[in-house]
């Protein structure tokens, strides 16, 4: 029997905002239920992330039955409800421009206040399209305002590998995965090409690349002074002048993972 189990689930519902935890969630077309539906746009409708704004990483989203909360420090919580006709905009993310729903002047100008710069929240419609880059992917697989694939992976030992190397350890959360599977050797997650979970089936496809948002502390919206945890990634995890943690993943169908699932490897 396999000692492979699901330890953490998180989504976060609006991209380079804070995470959530769960227990356990439905996987839909676009990845986990309700995560990176959501995203921050500038005044051009370009995405806007931790990159540029590290006191996203401060602003707690809470999914509502029809709508969203928004929690900041210092800030009045706002409910945003999904309107009957909210308004149609396209945005950018990455090379993709899509087709998203406009959230509202009250979410605008709540958060061009707290993040100092104008900027709109957008909603990505069920009925969107999103296609996954088809190099890694199969026809039909579609994501939301993710970076470019459905789901994130990271086992536990990986993380806890990388805290062995380093003076101050960095909680997974740094690095904003959907899944992690405790059990394994370190990076086994790198040679793994497909999982079962409960009844899903799951693609391991493409090698996450690393940016600078893991160097953001999400408990204080700061950049460590000294590069960390990236510093010491680029001596053992660097290719092609990149940084690799985690395994991008897309899941064959729709399902449910909780943690606390075995997990099987199938090849």
């Amino acid at each position: 029997m396999s000692n492979l189990r699901v330890s953490q689930l998180s989504i976060y519902p609006v991209k380079s905002l804070g995470g959530i935890a769960l227990q356990r969630s439905a996987v839909e077309r676009f990845g986990l239920h309700n995560d990176r539906r959501w995203m921050v746009v500038d005044d051009r409708g370009r995405y806007l992330t931790q990159r540029e704004k590290s006191r996203m990483c401060l602003i707690q989203p809470q999914p509502l039955d029809n709508g969203l909360r928004l929690s900041a420090p210092g800030m009045e919580e706002l409910e945003i409800a999904h309107a009957a006709q909210m308004p149609v905009r396209e945005v950018r993310v990455w090379d993709d421009r899509v087709d998203a729903l406009d959230c509202g002047d009250a979410a605008a100008r709540w958060l061009s206040r707290f993040l100092d710069t104008d900027c709109r929240l957008v909603y990505f419609p069920d009925d969107g399209q999103r296609a996954v880059d088809p190099a890694y992917a199969q026809p039909g697989d579609v994501t939301a305002f993710s970076d470019g694939f459905p789901l994130l992976l990271i086992t536990q030992a990986s993380l806890d590998d990388l805290n062995s190397r380093i003076k101050e350890p960095v909680a997974m959360r740094r690095f904003r995965p959907n899944l992690v599977i405790d059990g394994s050797a370190a990076y086994a997650e790198d040679r793994w090409k497909r999982l079962r979970i409960g009844d899903l089936t799951l693609r391991v496809v493409k090698p996450c690349s690393r940016c600078v948002i893991p160097t953001i502390d999400p408990a204080s919206g700061e950049r460590n002074a000294d590069a960390e945890p990236l510093r010491t990634l680029a001596n053992y995890r660097m290719r092609d002048h990149k940084i690799f943690f985690g395994q991008n993943v897309i899941a064959d169908g729709e399902g449910e993972l909780e943690v606390g699932q075995a997990v099987e490897i199938l090849e």
